[in-house]
């Protein structure tokens, strides 16, 4: 052993780590605007917006992103990511500019969004593209928030709730609500009231309630802001399973309502084939946790394979379970190593399996209770007259 006279200070690097919850509340917006800004939103560009309030300013009164900011911004102050779309010159040709492609390697319309995570550092994870969004465009869009594992809000196309119905049939993606019918609110441009397109409004009240609760409340009964009336009546009854609104809901559409403390967003369910993730608030729990684990855990890739790393990457993610339960995102959730899962040939290998399991809180979608009528009080009648 070498001579020496001093201190010796040596870094200990092994032990759990403590994951952060990645944020859920980053809207993508796919728009048109053929005056906006072409500095600010260039076209099939990913861009930015941090001050809603001056992007609304940049945003021209053509197309639909002037309005769909609008709207957002009255819900909340979220960070936007907005990807400008040209008009074409009929409906066919806006939906394909809509949906995108890859063209010399740059990817448009809603591909765009896949690209700002590379580009902006952010990754959208609440989808919409209000008033543009046709059947092919929304088939698109669930396409896309697969990859990105977000979620997408879209109307549901029809002027009836029958026509509503028929067409939700199309789909069949856990990540994705579709909405019906639309808002009407105050457009200070056409200085009248017009439609506001009721998936704007649900980018922008998603994002508020992810920041103020957190991805475990679902977008129902929430109070939308800024907004006077409905494109279509919509019968809706607390007590009642026998209306309009509740049609809608028992075949996963979610409908606009107006109760007696304002308009509100009135379902909680997904388009979803697989009944485990029927609900918004399942779905999105779920992505918050794959990609916080997987992605908090790139410290560990090409560490030593051993027992010691093992024991530190279950504790990391319990750790992140027990914050995801105090803030009552979750009911529970346990990580831990299972032997039949990694076997001698597959650690050797540097294959590590680590297994968890979760519960989110189902929203209370159905409260009964049981009213009896009782002669029972009568009872003590005298005694209490007396008094």
């Amino acid at each position: 052993m070498s001579f020496k006279h001093g201190i010796t200070v040596t870094e200990i690097n092994t032990g759990s780590r403590t994951l952060t919850p990645l944020s859920t509340a980053i809207i993508g917006l796919v728009a048109t605007a053929s005056d906006a800004d072409a500095s600010v939103f260039p076209l099939d560009r990913p861009a930015l917006v941090t001050d809603i309030e001056a992007a609304i300013g940049k945003a021209g009164t053509m197309g639909t992103l002037r309005s769909a900011l609008r709207a957002i911004a009255d819900q909340t102050r979220p960070v936007v990511v907005v990807v400008r779309v040209a008009e074409g010159f009929d409906e066919e040709e806006t939906t394909a500019n809509v949906i995108g492609d890859t063209i010399e390697g740059q990817k448009t319309g809603l591909q765009a969004l896949l690209a700002a995570e590379g580009q902006l550092g952010v990754r959208p994870r609440i989808l919409g593209a209000p008033g543009l969004d046709t059947q092919p465009v929304t088939a698109a869009l669930a396409v896309v928030a697969q990859k990105l594992r977000g979620f997408a809000y879209a109307r549901a196309l029809g002027s009836t709730v029958a026509e509503a119905l028929a067409y939700r049939a199309n789909f069949s993606a856990r990540e994705l609500m579709l909405l019906f019918p639309d808002f009407l609110a105050f457009d200070t441009v056409a200085e009248a009231t017009t439609t506001s397109h009721a998936v704007a409004r649900a980018l922008g009240l998603r994002a508020r309630i992810d920041e103020e609760v957190g991805p475990q409340k679902t977008l129902s009964n929430f109070p939308v802001q800024g907004v006077v009336g409905l494109t279509r009546d919509i019968q809706w009854d607390l007590q009642s399973s026998d209306t309009e609104a509740a049609l809608l809901n028992a075949e996963e559409v979610t409908a606009l309502v107006r109760t007696s403390t304002g308009y509100r967003f009135w379902g909680n369910r997904t388009c979803s084939a697989e009944p485990l993730f029927a609900f918004e608030s399942t779905v999105r729990v779920a992505q918050l946790i794959a990609d916080t684990v997987a992605l908090g855990m790139e410290w560990a890739i090409d560490k030593p394979l051993t027992p010691a790393l093992a024991r530190d990457i279950v504790e990391t993610v319990n750790g992140f379970f027990r914050q995801l339960k105090a803030a009552g995102v979750i009911l529970g959730a346990t990580a831990w190593y299972d032997e039949a899962q990694n076997s001698i040939a597959s650690l050797k290998a540097g294959k590590l399996r680590i297994d968890y399991d979760y519960t989110v809180p189902p929203p209370l979608e159905d409260l009964g209770f049981n009213q009896r009528i009782t002669d029972a009080y009568f009872a003590d009648f005298s005694g209490q007259a007396a008094a």
